[in-house]
């Protein structure tokens, strides 16, 4: 029987990754004026309008929200409701403890040199060629049949479809970097016809919607926690970051095929309930990492304004990140 693989990308003008950004955006202005700043934000926006709320607390409280959502977002109209930290929560993050209770999943693979999902990355590179000429509202999906690439999706805002398949035969002939066979591909390019409406004209956005995208593609499990808008406090955040560092790791060292990493917290406790990888089919307990809070965010230097540039094409697989070296 044969496998099928599929994955698919989104712009960053896309309404959840529009808000996804801007939720990053407020957390990096944070960190910048104090790097010990706790964020928690989330972001509604759709026709015209934008809600943003959360909780923070920090030394500094002068961020400029409005500019921020100008700059992703446009001239939009902008409602705010922010709060400090719950004490209760605070207390536990205080004496070290993480910030959240929660399951991380962290995932490398050979396919790739990203070490990632080869759907993951064929999806994203094209979406990223797309919007490189057409930097708007769009999705891309491809599906691998065991060898060979058989189908290309892709809608784009403001492009006409002969333009789109015109751009996308160039990729396949001469950006695709897999040996693969694209002579049979099927096309659909935008497939429900040429369209100019998108972003949050055409529909709402939502921070932290598009977890699969930001992860691994469909064929890994995540963890389920969002990333963006939160400071490395919220281990759903830093911990997936050091599961992926760890996985990463033992791909080199164990010359592995596929590793899984999985991180379960308990709020208010320094130390994971679980700690383990499968390196090629095989479990192993995970030791010479400080896996609580404070080792995570010292190694990987998370207390830094460097997220923005997370919440537009995945968190994984990306050169410039810690978590990948």
């Amino acid at each position: 029987m044969p496998t099928y693989r599929t994955a698919e990308s989104v712009s960053p003008k896309h309404p959840d990754k529009i808000c996804d950004q801007i939720s990053d955006a407020i957390l990096d202005a944070y960190l910048k004026h104090d790097p010990d700043s706790r964020v928690a934000i989330d972001v509604a926006g759709g026709h015209n309008k934008i809600f943003v709320t959360g909780e923070v607390s920090s030394n500094y409280y002068n961020v400029d929200i409005a500019a921020i959502v100008r700059r992703l977002a446009g001239d939009i109209e902008l409602t705010t409701a922010i709060v400090k930290q719950s004490f209760e929560i605070a207390r536990g993050v205080d004496i070290g403890g993480a910030g959240d209770q929660g399951v991380m999943v962290g995932y490398a693979c050979n396919e790739t040199k990203q070490l990632l999902p080869l759907e993951v990355v064929l999806s994203r590179e094209l979406n990223q060629y797309l919007f490189a000429q057409w930097p708007y509202d769009g999705k891309t999906q491809v599906t691998l049949e065991d060898s060979t690439l058989t189908s290309v999706v892709a809608s784009f805002q403001h492009v006409k479809r002969t333009a789109l398949e015109s751009a996308i035969r160039d990729w396949l002939k001469n950006e695709l970097n897999y040996n693969y066979n694209t002579k049979d591909v099927a096309l659909l390019v935008n497939p429900a016809g040429d369209w100019q409406t998108g972003g949050f004209d055409a529909d709402s956005g939502l921070t932290g919607r598009k977890l699969v995208v930001d992860n691994y593609g469909p064929r890994i499990p995540i963890g389920g926690g969002a990333f963006s808008g939160k400071d490395p406090s919220k281990v759903d955040r830093s911990a997936a970051y050091m599961a992926r560092k760890i996985a990463v790791d033992l791909i080199h060292k164990e010359k592995a095929n596929e590793v899984y990493v999985y991180l379960a917290y308990a709020i208010g406790v320094d130390q994971p309930l679980e700690s383990i990888a499968i390196v090629d089919a095989k479990e192993y307990k995970i030791s010479g990492y400080d896996l609580s809070p404070k080792g995570i965010i010292d190694l990987l230097k998370l207390k830094r304004p460097l997220y923005e540039a997370t919440a537009r094409y995945g968190h994984f697989g990306h050169s410039e990140f810690a978590w990948e070296k």
